[in-house]
């Protein structure tokens, strides 16, 4: 699998622009990234803060 040039950091920020009223199509072109990366990394992160998801996301890496 491919792995993200981007961190979950960067992508709760990214996300934050959105919520912030930052236009979703500026977001894109800003950063290179898709619509449906956009709205999937929503789905997967939206509503979290940059301190709740690196270290839930660390638990899941160790189990596997």
């Amino acid at each position: 699998m491919k792995k993200s040039k981007f961190s979950e950091s960067q992508i709760v920020a990214i996300l934050k622009e959105g919520e912030s009223g930052v236009p979703v199509a500026q977001i894109l072109r800003e950063h290179g990234i898709s619509h449906a990366t956009f709205y999937k990394w929503k789905s997967k992160y939206g509503g979290a803060s940059i301190g709740l998801v690196s270290p839930a996301l660390d638990g899941l890496r160790a189990r596997w």
